[in-house]
């Protein structure tokens, strides 16, 4: 699953990365280290600029709020769980087959946050010793150092109870495409920790390779299977993984910190 991650790019380094054309300098782009459901997040879309005279698809970078309200849904209650999506059914469940046809956007991240249980915690969590097991979190991300381009799908949903003129009467949501976790080994793996992400947590985000972008930001793009096979897991071995801070199992804790890595806790043994 997706439920935590960092984007620390700046605009102008995303539009050198995505080919991006137009952003909003005012809405304040601003990095964040720990991105967490329901928050404001960046988002790489194509998508023509409203009253433009030109038609055509624009890549834009744009603030979407993590959490997908569907555009049939009465209210935005359930956003807080409507933050992953599963890749093997993303096309055909209710909630996800319209955006899944023509509103598919990438999400950009340095990458995200997993907490894995240790092993003498699990056997003292199964002996009834320990109500809630220290957890320690893992930061996973390119081993190149460069994005990750997480898939993405985005809806705009109208709350009927504000005037059309309301600047909050159209909220636009999004999710993140989640794939099975990898069980080959990691590009990089920490000493004494997990050899694979599948060994950190049975799914994962889905990145997308750069050669796969602009077919899946385009909103002609409209061919079901077409579409579904570039949800094809990246190759193998592209990711490291390293431990982080605790600090980040607080959401209002926001640094940079958050990604440095640590020594793996002496008194845990992960594996």
């Amino acid at each position: 699953m997706c439920g935590r991650y960092a984007s620390s790019r700046g605009p102008e380094d995303l539009a050198a990365i995505f080919e991006i054309e137009k952003w909003e300098p005012e809405e304040g782009y601003e990095p964040d280290y720990n991105v967490a459901p329901t928050k404001e997040v960046y988002a790489v879309l194509d998508r023509p600029v409203k009253d433009a005279d030109d038609p055509r698809p624009v890549r834009q970078l744009r603030k979407l709020r993590w959490g997908l309200v569907p555009s049939w849904a009465r209210t935005p209650e359930g956003a807080a769980r409507m933050i992953n999506a599963r890749a093997e059914t993303v096309h055909e469940k209710p909630s996800y087959r319209r955006a899944f046809a023509a509103r598919r956007c990438i999400l950009p991240a340095d990458g995200y946050y997993e907490w894995v249980t240790g092993e003498q915690e699990r056997e003292l969590e199964v002996e009834g010793k320990r109500k809630r097991p220290r957890k320690q979190p893992y930061f996973v991300t390119p081993a190149d150092g460069g994005v990750f381009a997480m898939a993405g799908l985005y809806e705009f949903w109208r709350d009927r109870t504000l005037p059309d003129e309301h600047p909050l009467a159209w909220r636009v949501t999004c999710s993140v495409i989640t794939t099975e976790a990898e069980v080959a080994p990691l590009g990089v793996a920490p000493e004494g920790g997990p050899r694979s992400l599948a060994d950190i947590h049975p799914r994962m985000p889905l990145m997308l390779t750069p050669d796969r972008w602009g077919a899946w930001l385009d909103p002609g793009a409209s061919d079901v299977e077409g579409v579904r096979a570039l949800l094809a897991p990246p190759p193998e071995g592209l990711m490291r993984a390293y431990p982080v801070s605790t600090a980040v199992s607080n959401v209002r804790n926001n640094g940079a910190e958050l990604v440095k890595e640590i020594d793996r806790p002496e008194e845990v043994t992960l594996f």
